[in-house]
């Protein structure tokens, strides 16, 4: 029996997760609402916040699971991407947890663990399979050839579409996060009220500054005419952006699945929760006969029991680090 300890800190989400054998026992979360009045997440804050965390959060992991601390095999943690400082306390909390129980530490890509993620739960992909990994910090289209053998085939060149949907919801006025917001209303509108610009970019990359810009500037134009045109319109500005930005994402997607002949397509990461994208994603798999993969709510934003898993994984493969690992605020994949 393998009983494995998973560690996430990279932003705003301190969790903590319990993997007996590959299966979830636990996986808690506690968010940081403190990040709210500032329109985004405040690094310092969120580093104090992850240092009061931690500990219930961890206690609770192990208490949920029915196991005792003495039964944990190896600690798994994010070493990176994130914000350094955020990391630092998961790093350092499971290097210290590891080194008092003598026993293995993991070092955990943490956008290798949202692809990962698909392993949780059936139905799961089997290999080779395309990811369009959505959220926050990065958007990207990869094809992943085995647990830890990925190549990256598209990624965005400016915004990611999670930054999209955050800095298109401080142009509408509406409270951090927004992404959530947009959805929201999104569902109550017309999808086809304005007439958003799609990027032209060659290849299988991204680009959503361009389109950021353009919202502004259609906002700013019809408030000119009517200073109320948000209070109006807000859930047909929300459906017109949202299908924009999902229409990149899968007309991209849809490309990548061509060029490689791959049918099982799966989406991770934050922005994978979008109720519209999730809609035209199984739409499009009906369409053209794929093998759609997509996680359940809990496990598309931040949260350990996608380092639990993927930390699983390498336990099998004993693939440890040393104690003198250290976080790391970029990480290639």
């Amino acid at each position: 029996m393998a009983v494995i300890l998973g560690i996430e800190s990279s932003c705003d989400e301190t969790s903590a997760s319990i993997c007996i054998d590959g299966e979830i026992f636990s996986n808690v979360i506690a968010t940081q609402a403190i990040h709210a009045k500032y329109g985004g997440v405040v690094p310092e804050l969120a580093s104090r916040a992850h240092q009061q965390n931690i500990i219930p959060t961890v206690e609770e992991a192990i208490r949920i699971a029915k196991i005792h601390k003495n039964q944990i095999d190896a600690v798994a943690f994010t070493r990176g991407p994130g914000l350094l400082g955020a990391l630092l306390v998961g790093t350092s909390f499971a290097k210290s947890f590891a080194m008092a129980r003598n026993i293995p530490l993991i070092d955990v890509n943490h956008m290798q663990a949202h692809i990962l993620a698909h392993f949780i739960e059936d139905p799961k992909p089997s290999f080779p399979f395309l990811c369009l990994t959505v959220s926050g910090g990065h958007t990207q289209i990869v094809l992943v050839k085995d647990y830890f053998e990925m190549e990256i085939l598209g990624q965005t060149l400016d915004d990611a579409a999670g930054e999209a949907f955050d800095k298109t919801a401080k142009i509408l006025n509406l409270p951090y996060p927004g992404g959530p917001l947009i959805d929201k209303h999104a569902q109550l509108g017309n999808p086809g009220a304005y007439k958003l610009p799609e990027p032209q970019i060659q290849g299988l990359d991204f680009s959503f500054s361009g389109l950021k810009t353009a919202i502004l500037y259609m906002v700013q134009k019809e408030e000119k005419s009517d200073p109320d045109f948000l209070k109006n319109n807000m859930d047909d500005v929300c459906a017109s952006v949202q299908s924009r930005i999902v229409s990149i994402l899968l007309n991209k997607l849809k490309k990548a699945a061509k060029e490689t002949g791959i049918k099982d397509i799966a989406i991770a990461g934050g922005v994978s929760a979008n109720s519209g994208l999730r809609k035209e994603l199984i739409a499009m798999g009906e369409r053209y006969s794929w093998n759609v993969f997509i996680p359940k709510f809990e496990y598309c934003t931040d949260n350990a029991a996608m380092i639990a898993i993927a930390g699983y994984q390498k336990y099998l493969a004993q693939d440890f680090v040393g104690q003198d690992v250290g976080p790391l605020a970029r990480m290639h994949m």
